[in-house]
């Protein structure tokens, strides 16, 4: 291998083009593509910009050709040379125009062949790419990525820096506390027995900061939960974090309008329409099913219970009668699209939500096939349609449970299977949204208790709050989520400031006055020394840059991801440990049974 030497870059690929044409240069990167065509070699240098072309020919010395014989892809290289025009251009790359003409080269590292072709088409299992990632990194458009994620970070301290915001870090070890996601702990060496946890969120130290003096806080925050995973989850994640002092939701909400806005102008050149559509959770649930609708295409939902809740049709009205509902979607000229075949399989996605089956009605120019017309009257049959505003070349989709919770969560799935399968909606628009008035509480039937909805420290909307020991279901929250195309971007609340109504809030949660104290009581403590009107929002960082670089994984844009069992296949952790550092820290391991 050689030294760099007195040999040091000059450029970057991407900063040559024609009209350095005669100049010398230094590049250095990796070797693409290497063409051995006898009396001429031809190789692609990728950098971190981009790829430019070497030429060696019979003009460079001797030995610089000789050496370029040996060049293999992923080799590590340095070339000087002369740019110049190539004789026959590639439009297909920014540099494609020209190339430089070597005169010296240095190998700084060889290469074995990599277990998968450096490439972006690459077609390969994730985890062969996820094991050798830092191969995988190399390839453009995971490299890509994490330089828009770098822009975007650096768009978020400017923009919030502009605001009169602080960055201020947050402790990464903490105190675990009830109430959300399973935490990671983190036992102490020091006070054996004792753990601490890693964050969750910053939440309860961005609203001490707030009682600290500090108005406005951001932070680029990194969090850990310890629950199973999705394409858009991940055991440690980023968030921006913010929180304001004297605000309501509006003024939290336009903040953010303007910061999404501006990221979206400077990174993608898409000009985001402000203020952002509202919609209150009740009318997103009855509408689309799920409290964060994708809004790009129609197919709302339409509850048809009234329509046959005196049918003939056991499955309608026993649900009915059980207190739950029958509500259908309406696939809008897909009748000679949607065979039998295809809609057993839409039977198949809303069973995984709870439902129990599809019904369906098929309606085309020659004839109607349906699962359950023959069970009622012409009269409800066309009270049905006119309802659903259904006609020739639709097709009815409906799902009935004794739980509204289940339909709704069956038809959000099922509306977003067929749009998707269908092509219903334009893949590049960027539909953004505020869902308010969340519920305050919802009652969770294995704990047999009220949870709270977001957090404890949620705000209740001031026409609720004499409800919240009395009628805690009936509570709404000053609690609002930002969506982009069905996917939850980030979400917030106002917080409770008087501590008689935060320690009313626990009281409903079941929290006893001891179990009150250890949690929290430092959180009470500081409210009775005077406690700004605040509130905030935490957006996901991951899967911003995942919508923006319309990606399918927050993985694709996070240097080092875990997959599914939460293990990092790379490294190969989590990993067992010596003995003497469990010792050190007091811990025996118990086979499980």
């Amino acid at each position: 291998m050689e030294t760099m030497g007195n040999m040091r870059r000059t450029h970057y690929s991407a900063a040559l083009n024609e009209t350095m044409a005669g100049q010398q240069v230094v590049v250095a990167g990796y070797i693409a593509k290497a063409r051995d065509l006898g009396a001429v070699i031809f190789c692609d240098l990728r950098d971190t910009k981009g790829i430019i072309q070497l030429n060696f020919n019979d003009e460079c010395p001797r030995e610089t050709f000789e050496k370029a014989k040996s060049l293999r892809t992923e080799y590590v290289v340095m070339a000087k040379g002369t740019v110049a025009l190539r004789e026959s251009a590639n439009e297909h790359i920014a540099t494609g125009k020209i190339e430089v003409k070597v005169q010296e080269l240095k190998i700084l590292s060889e290469a074995r062949t990599t277990p998968f072709e450096i490439k972006d088409d690459v077609n390969v299992k994730d985890e062969l790419r996820l094991k050798y990632r830092y191969l995988d990194l190399r390839r453009s458009t995971a490299h890509d990525a994490l330089v828009v994620r770098h822009r975007l970070a650096k768009i978020a301290r400017d923009y919030f820096d502009e605001n009169d915001f602080v960055e201020i870090e947050t402790p990464v070890l903490v105190k675990s506390t009830p109430e959300g996601a399973r935490d990671y702990i983190v036992p102490s060496r020091v006070q054996p027995g004792r753990f601490f946890a890693l964050p969750q969120s910053p939440q309860l130290y961005k609203q001490l900061l707030m009682l600290s003096g500090y108005d406005r806080y951001m932070q680029i925050a990194r969090c850990f939960r310890d629950e199973d995973l999705r394409a858009d989850r991940q055991p440690e994640f980023t968030q921006i974090d913010i929180e304001m002092a004297y605000v309501d939701e509006i003024d939290i909400q336009t903040m953010n309008e303007g910061f999404i806005k501006r990221a979206f102008k400077e990174v993608l050149d898409v000009d985001v329409p402000t203020p952002f559509a509202r919609m209150t959770y009740k009318q997103a649930m009855e509408e689309y099913g799920v409290d964060k609708p994708d809004t790009r295409f129609e197919m709302k939902l339409c509850d048809i219970s009234d329509c046959v809740k005196n049918s003939g049709f056991s499955v309608f009205t026993n649900a009915i009668n059980a207190g739950g509902s029958v509500r259908c979607i309406v696939a809008k000229d897909l009748a000679d699209k949607m065979s039998r075949k295809e809609i057993d399989k839409l039977a198949d996605v809303v069973k995984t939500y709870g439902a129990k089956g599809l019904a369906y009605t098929r309606i085309t120019e020659e004839s109607t096939t349906s699962s359950f017309e023959k069970f009622l009257t012409e009269e409800e049959i066309q009270a049905i349609r006119q309802k659903a505003n259904a006609g020739t070349n639709d097709v009815i989709l409906a799902v009935a449970d004794a739980e509204n919770s289940v339909v709704f969560a069956a038809l959000g799935a099922l509306r977003l299977a067929v749009a998707k399968k269908y092509n219903l909606f334009d893949p590049d628009a960027f539909n953004f949204l505020w869902v308010t008035d969340f519920p305050l509480f919802e009652f969770d039937k294995e704990e047999n208790r009220y949870v709270a909805v977001h957090h404890p420290f949620t705000m209740p909307k001031e026409e609720d709050i004499d409800k919240v020991e009395t009628d805690p279901g009936a509570c709404r929250a000053k609690a609002y989520d930002m969506v982009l195309n069905g996917v939850e971007l980030g979400g917030g609340s106002i917080r409770i400031s008087n501590p008689e109504l935060q320690q009313k809030m626990f009281r409903v949660l079941g929290f006893t006055e001891e179990r009150m104290q250890n949690s929290f009581g430092f959180l009470i403590e500081a409210y009775k020394y005077g406690a700004p009107p605040h509130g905030g929002m935490a957006y996901g960082f991951d899967r911003l840059c995942m919508l923006m670089g319309k990606k399918d994984s927050i993985r694709d844009v996070i240097a080092f991801p875990k997959v599914q069992n939460a293990s990092e296949l790379m490294t190969g952790c989590p990993d067992v440990v010596e003995q003497k550092q469990l010792d050190e820290l007091y811990i025996d391991l118990i086979e499980k049974k």
